[in-house]
């Protein structure tokens, strides 16, 4: 089965400007090939997608300088766009499980960054990655990779900080059980009751939520495309990485120990999108992360070799 493992890298000022180039080269030929599929009534076929945004557009004065950076990013943004409407249709026609998926949408400079590359645009050589046109990069190596990676997502997110994101091949592990299952109740005050008689209580966000909510005022009064509205906007994204990355460290911990020490986990199928229609409480069940813990639990259940059921509200 396939697995992401993401380090952190911190790139110098010239790796930088160079991420930069890539990542507004990527965003651009995402927009023009969605651009072209709007303005056709009949989606045009992946390869006069790549010939028209990509080969075409190298040739123009507007967009020359898309040479400058490493092609198999250029490809793999118009081939991620693909996906994108693959899931939609999909989606539209009831063969997608899960969240409805919408049309795609343009992709704006102020939002998080990415750029893809497959192993002809990317190397680990020993402590480092090479990265096409770009040069090394070192990443925190928190833990080794399992196996080769067949590709590598490069992020910037909103609050400035770089990611190098590897997919890779593992093989589940499957271990023995200490108890027969479990079933979990999720709620607000206390996030998971579970059947054995233990709970799991969520990390407060209120604080960093009181300091989100003024900030978001803040942001309100000052004036577009002025630095200090930039520099509040950066304030906002670092504060929803604190939160984001609170929850998702208790998430984790939680969802492995419940997997690791039970055979079969039982859930509930909670209807999230209804309930956040309550304004009094929508907040705060939009901050809890019930359908990530029910994500996390279902694929450590595949990769633990353990039976993961969703039983109905009714």
């Amino acid at each position: 089965m396939k697995a992401r493992y993401q380090f952190r890298f911190y790139p110098s000022n010239q790796q930088q400007q160079s991420l930069a180039q890539l990542f507004g080269c990527v965003r651009v030929v995402w927009n023009d090939a969605l651009a072209v599929c709007k303005q056709s009534e009949k989606k045009p076929k992946s390869a006069n997608l790549l010939h028209q945004v990509i080969t075409q557009a190298k040739q123009t004065e507007e967009r020359s300088w898309l040479s400058e950076v490493s092609n198999i990013a250029l490809q793999q943004s118009v081939a991620d766009l693909e996906t994108a409407f693959k899931n939609f249709f999909e989606s539209c026609k009831g063969k997608r499980k899960g969240r409805k998926v919408g049309y795609p949408k343009f992709k704006k400079r102020t939002n998080s960054q990415s750029a893809r590359l497959t192993r002809g645009g990317f190397s680990i050589k020993e402590d480092g990655v090479y990265l096409a046109k770009i040069g090394i990069v070192k990443p925190i190596w928190s833990r080794a990779l399992p196996s080769v990676p067949s590709s590598v997502t490069i992020i910037n997110d909103c609050a400035n900080r770089y990611f190098l994101s590897f997919v890779v091949e593992i093989n589940p592990d499957i271990v023995e059980a200490k108890k027969h299952s479990i079933g979990i109740d999720l709620g607000i005050k206390t996030f998971a009751a579970m059947s054995d008689g233990t709970s799991a209580k969520s990390p407060s966000y209120k604080q960093l939520d009181r300091k989100n909510r003024r900030l978001q005022r803040k942001l309100a009064r000052q004036p577009k495309d002025s630095k200090r509205r930039n520099k509040t906007r950066i304030q906002i994204a670092k504060l929803h990485n604190q939160m984001g990355d609170t929850r998702k460290d208790f998430l984790h911990k939680l969802s492995t120990k419940v997997v690791s020490e039970n055979q079969t986990i039982i859930l509930e199928d909670l209807n999230v999108s209804g309930l956040v229609k309550n304004r009094k409480l929508a907040r705060v069940i939009s901050q809890q992360g019930w359908y990530e813990f029910r994500a996390l639990c279902e694929a450590k259940s595949e990769k633990f070799g353990r039976e993961f059921r969703v039983i109905s509200r009714s």
